[in-house]
């Protein structure tokens, strides 16, 4: 039997509008996470700067226990959002959300009281131009990053093993090795986590659903960000005299 000229136009009408609909909501998605991390990023650099210029940061460092207690408080509510995000409703997720984006804020104050301001604006500028390449590597590109990512999960892990031992070891050029290495890899998370954004999309099947995947995907991005920002300034970053 003879196709229908007029049935398979309609049939390549139909997938093209469809695919145009999930496009659509792709960008959409994906301006909520980025909206998100940016956000975020803005809280951690003003709590940062604020905590250090008030003398917050210093009193915080005179008193141990509550230092300690701001940098692990972080952790805990990663956890939180990891394991229970299912659980909590949208608004719960996006306060944990702004917190953890405060709190590391406030125990990355420190940074402003050892690095000069101009240096800190310049690994800023030089973090987002790579950051910004990087993404746009992962939401093009046709290869599948998957493997990849998964050799990056590795390097991580070793990273934090190797930043673990060197708390005791106290050896330069353990941390720059360790800076140099967690560049490439935080680098390559990039595109990675970017590229599996858009699967966490194509699984999501209401807008709550959605909106908890977006804070989970800008919780990812924002990592990276800031991970390859502080390695990029302990690198290069200029030091107070």
């Amino acid at each position: 039997m003879a196709n229908n000229p007029a049935s398979a136009a309609r049939g390549r009408a139909t997938s093209a509008t469809a695919q145009a609909a999930i496009d659509a909501g792709l960008r959409q998605f994906l301006l909520s996470v980025y909206n998100y991390m940016a956000s975020g990023l803005a809280l951690t650099g003003a709590v940062a700067y604020v905590a250090a210029e008030s003398g917050l940061y210093a009193s915080l460092i005179k008193t141990p226990l509550l230092l300690w207690g701001v940098i692990l408080a972080p952790l805990a509510l990663v956890v939180l959002l990891s394991l229970r995000i299912d659980k909590m409703s949208l608004g719960t997720a996006q306060a944990a959300f702004w917190a953890y984006a405060g709190l590391i804020g406030l125990s990355l104050s420190g940074l402003f009281l050892v690095y000069t301001g101009a240096s800190i604006a310049r690994t800023f500028f030089i973090t987002a131009a790579t950051f910004l390449a990087m993404s746009l590597y992962g939401y093009t590109t046709r290869s599948d990053l998957s493997g990849v990512g998964s050799f990056l999960g590795m390097g991580l892990v070793g990273i934090i093993i190797a930043s673990l031992v060197n708390i005791f070891l106290v050896s330069s050029a353990l941390q720059l090795a360790i800076s140099l290495i967690g560049v490439i890899v935080f680098v390559g998370l990039t595109a990675y986590d970017t590229q599996r954004l858009k699967d966490i999309y194509m699984e999501s099947d209401s807008s709550v659903i959605a909106g908890k995947k977006a804070i989970m995907g800008a919780l990812a991005l924002y990592l990276d960000f800031l991970n390859l920002f502080v390695l990029l300034l302990q690198l290069s970053g200029e030091r107070r005299s």
